[in-house]
């Protein structure tokens, strides 16, 4: 798998039938080891090993509805108190990070109302902090770390 911009973390791997899987620390099981997985599965480790998230406030690939469509975000770290602490939004490391790519977080967080959201293929890395009162966001150098 392609080298990402994050650091080096340990995976479990099983291959089967000739698909390799990654196995996923939130959900508990293997998962089909794609680009965008691989991808998906650094952050993850980012957010635990690196910025000290709890794995009880992550949540990962769930159905959430925009409008009359139904969407998949990839990563959400939610508060203690059940507000969204962050939206993380995982491409491949092939797909570049372009305005439509912004298009779809801010979507996502139309309906979520996070207070962070990242944007990541891996090798690029976005951040921003949402400011409602002002209707805006400012990009950032990092996450927080956890509080």
């Amino acid at each position: 798998m392609q080298q990402l911009n994050f650091p080096a973390y340990q995976f479990r791997l099983k291959s089967s039938e000739n698909k390799v899987s990654i196995f996923d620390r939130i959900r508990k099981k293997f998962i089909i080891l794609t680009p965008e997985e691989w991808v998906r599965q650094h952050t993850i480790h980012y957010l635990i090993d690196k910025k000290k998230y709890p794995e009880s406030l992550i949540n990962v690939e769930k159905l959430i509805k925009i409008g009359d469509l139904n969407k998949r975000y990839d990563i959400i770290v939610f508060n203690p108190d059940g507000s969204i602490h962050l939206i993380i939004e995982c491409k491949s490391h092939s797909v570049k990070i372009t305005q439509e790519v912004f298009d779809q977080i801010a979507r996502y967080n139309l309906v979520l109302k996070a207070e962070y959201l990242m944007i990541t293929n891996g090798l690029n890395h976005y951040y921003c902090q949402m400011d409602y009162t002002e209707k805006r966001y400012s990009f950032m150098e990092d996450i927080p770390d956890y509080r």
